[in-house]
């Protein structure tokens, strides 16, 4: 017999919780980048991105891929079939996500929220300090801030065991678990 747990959070509570998940990771990340680059070309990197054409044509396709990669990466993580993981778009809320049908394990929940975060985040950040591609830079830093609510969900997650299953909520930010007694 199990018992459930709710690691849920609005999705509203998510979103104002994200300065407090990512902020500072992001301010780290721009800080480490300013301080190899300047400030000037972390500014100009900011305002490429900030340009209609380029935002439109570079940040819809970050989100799209935000959410492609949570899905691969249960599929994977889980053992799933890739159509075990729902794509949507949540008008309500104005946004896409990526909804595992099934429960579960836990660790493979955590790897797959944290994800995004990785792959279009902190390793383009580490790339543009490398290389000082201010660009690159202000794209990591704004996909870092995107993921806020799934550091959020993982923080929700922190002190579940290992050997749990955790069923994604359909409408809330985080997961119901089922803990073994």
């Amino acid at each position: 017999m199990d018992t459930e747990r709710d690691c849920t959070v609005s999705m509203m509570r998510a979103n104002l919780l994200v300065l407090v998940s990512a902020g500072p990771l992001v301010a780290a990340l721009a800080l480490a980048f300013a301080a190899r680059w300047g400030e000037v070309s972390l500014a100009r990197g900011v305002w490429t991105l900030l340009d209609p054409v380029v935002f439109l044509l570079s940040v819809p396709a970050g989100v799209v891929a935000h959410e492609l990669i949570h899905g691969l990466a249960w599929a994977v993580f889980a053992r799933r079939p890739l159509r075990a993981i729902r794509f949507g778009f949540q008008w309500r809320g104005v946004a896409p996500y990526a909804h595992p049908r099934d429960p579960m394990p836990v660790n493979a929940y955590r790897a797959g929220a944290a994800m995004p975060a990785v792959i279009l985040g902190l390793v383009p950040a580490g790339v543009a300090i490398a290389t000082g591609a201010s660009l690159l830079m202000a794209w990591s830093l704004l996909f870092t801030l995107a993921a806020g609510g799934d550091l959020v969900v993982l923080w929700l997650l922190r002190d579940v065991e290992p050997g749990s299953l955790v069923q994604d909520h359909p409408t809330r930010a985080g997961c119901r678990v089922h803990e073994p007694t």
